[in-house]
């Protein structure tokens, strides 16, 4: 039986390019466009905002998948970069996410080859059943850097 959820954001302008972003979930922050858009530097924009959410969600799609195959996750820290398209009409797309996770699991060297498999298996599950990847029509690319720590 499917179920639903609901999320919600408030957002406020303060004049000019600023504006007020409070979340459901009770953080709040300044935003503004990116400061090649007329907005402001040093905050949150919604670029950053849509890069944040597929890297955080597939994150925690990872963390969730390698406890469920038994891996011993020593680390995991992601960059993303997010590529925008602007049409000659001036519309803009994200076109695609690259992830770039560095990731450590410790594992005996016997078990390298499977490890190494299971991660990569962790990896695509994470994406596979991400919410924000599935809700964007950009292009999700995940190219890891693994690392095994021999016991």
């Amino acid at each position: 039986m499917s179920r639903m959820a609901v999320y919600n954001t408030t957002v406020s302008w303060k004049g000019e390019h600023w504006g007020r972003l409070k979340m459901g979930n009770g953080p709040e922050m300044d935003f503004s466009a990116p400061p090649e858009a007329h907005g402001h530097p040093g905050v949150l924009t919604p670029e950053d905002a849509f890069v944040a959410a597929v890297n955080t969600c597939i994150m925690m799609m990872f963390i969730w998948t390698a406890e469920r195959f038994q891996l011993d996750l020593v680390s995991y820290e992601c960059r993303a970069e997010g590529t925008k398209l602007i049409e000659l009409d001036r519309t803009e797309i994200i076109t695609r996410v690259v992830l770039r996770p560095g990731i450590v699991v410790r594992c005996d060297l016997s078990r390298k080859e499977i490890v190494e498999k299971r991660v990569a298996r962790a990896l695509e599950t994470a994406q596979k059943y991400s919410l924000v990847a599935n809700s964007v029509k950009s292009q999700i690319l995940i190219e890891p850097d693994l690392k095994l720590l021999h016991e």
